[in-house]
């Protein structure tokens, strides 16, 4: 098995997933990222929360 095969196996439970997970993935690692480049060690769980319910309306 080649590398960008795991790599699809990886993608396919987030590309199969509806939109409204999927618009939840993004933006969660886009936070994520975030965070990580500005070295924040603050609590996430209330942003994530708020991205949920965002979604979810």
């Amino acid at each position: 098995m080649n590398k960008e095969a795991n790599i699809d196996d990886v993608q396919e439970p987030i590309t199969s997933a509806p939109a409204e997970v999927r618009q939840i993935i993004e933006q969660v690692c886009k936070l994520e990222k975030i965070r990580l480049d500005k070295k924040l060690n603050s609590h996430i769980n209330d942003d994530i929360l708020r991205i949920v319910k965002d979604a979810v309306r």
